[in-house]
């Protein structure tokens, strides 16, 4: 976009592509900065152009305030990407850029070719130059023109499955509410369908997504048979030493991310010293929080077009976890575990398991399986990605 463009397009008091903001000081112009966000992803008008969100220039009359764009303020705008609140992910870009001679910060937004997106449960919307909650048949509306063509794997349909492979029960107890905004579920009229077709949980042909059997499914291997976690325990350090424990942990994905916890916890050994009656807990061999990250990475990057499942074997010197699926999207060897750059293979996944508390922010599970190990005195995760179809992982037992 020219700066001519940008300019026109900034002060055009009627547009519906842009929303303007004088700062980010007021008290609830964050919030409305993600609504503008997620409505201009959703492009209800049907544009196919981009929206803006300028911060710098007064709403109401179009000029320039005279803001200080500093880098703290682009880093901030840009953190609606990947802050998790934005569902699926916006495809946004944070600029600095000048409107009639001043500095002002603008947020790019492209329309999402799998809407609807939704901020905090809900899907905003534009209409006219202003924001609103979607109604139902607007809604209806976005979930018609997702594309159907060129789908990742998890948003297309899985061949065979009805909604009898789904436990609806659970969708309806845990998922819905944890996904959607209390007071859209306050809303009447809204049928099954619908509910699980606005979170991309049917394909366009009415059937289950293969996101939906995994996070929801009654018995998710039954339609991906590699969709489980190998765990083996080995007396040794190679895969030829004794085995002590070795279990497959299938299901749908809440319930395998809970037992991967549970065997976290059960084998991670911690040092003791007691001295008389005084009992000094050391440090653990291995720091929980790491292992739980990359096998949660695990679970949510690798590839279920295949009948492997994710392996992870716990050696007398180390933790390993191999996946099935290389790096993705724009992650690539040179910028693999920096925070906040993530892309997704599985979408819906991750969208999934965001709503369900197993992620709390994207992009940011290296990262923070890197500090533990630091704070835990473990030397420094390895990772091998030198293959585009596997993926490992190596944690090494605390000195």
């Amino acid at each position: 976009m020219t700066d001519e463009d940008l300019e026109a397009l900034a002060t055009d008091l009627e547009s519906d592509r842009v929303e303007r903001k004088a700062s980010l000081s007021a008290g609830d112009v964050k919030e409305k900065i993600g609504q503008a966000i997620c409505a201009f992803a959703n492009d209800l008008p049907g544009h196919r152009q981009p929206g803006l969100v300028v911060v710098g220039i007064d709403d109401k009359t179009a000029r320039p305030t005279g803001l200080k764009v500093t880098d703290r303020l682009l880093l901030e705008l840009a953190s609606y990407r990947s802050d998790g609140n934005t569902l699926p992910l916006p495809n946004l870009t944070v600029e600095r850029r000048t409107v009639r001679g001043a500095d002002v910060a603008v947020v790019i937004v492209q329309p999402s070719n799998d809407p609807p997106v939704r901020y905090y449960g809900q899907v905003w919307v534009r209409v006219g130059p202003r924001r609103a909650v979607a109604s139902r048949d607007e809604e209806r509306t976005l979930a018609e023109r997702r594309q159907s063509g060129d789908l990742p794997f998890d948003r297309r349909a899985a061949f065979g499955a009805d909604l009898g492979a789904l436990d609806l029960d659970f969708f309806r107890t845990s998922y819905l509410p944890a996904a959607v905004s209390p007071d859209v579920l306050e809303e009447n009229g809204r049928s099954l369908d619908e509910q699980l077709r606005a979170l991309h949980l049917l394909a366009p042909g009415g059937g289950p997504t293969h996101a939906a059997l995994l996070l929801l499914g009654r018995d998710p291997r039954h339609w991906l048979p590699g969709a489980y976690v190998q765990f083996v325990r080995y007396e040794g350090d190679d895969l030829t030493s004794p085995i002590l424990d070795q279990k497959e942990l299938d299901g749908r994905l809440p319930d395998v991310l809970r037992r991967v916890d549970d065997l976290i916890n059960i084998n991670i050994r911690i040092e003791t010293r007691v001295e008389g009656a005084l009992v000094e807990q050391r440090h653990a061999d291995y720091p929980a929080a790491a292992l739980q990250q990359l096998l949660r990475n695990a679970v949510l990057h690798r590839t279920y077009e295949t009948n492997s499942p994710a392996y992870w074997y716990w050696f007398t010197d180390r933790v390993e976890i191999h996946s099935p699926g290389g790096l993705y999207g724009r992650v690539t060897p040179e910028n693999f575990g920096t925070p906040g750059v993530t892309d997704y293979r599985n979408p819906t996944l991750a969208e999934g398991l965001k709503v369900l508390g197993f992620l709390q922010r994207f992009g940011m599970g290296i990262a923070i399986a890197r500090k533990r190990c630091q704070e835990n005195d473990n030397p420094e995760p390895e990772f091998r990605y030198d293959s585009p179809s596997a993926f490992l992982a190596v944690v090494r037992r605390r000195p």
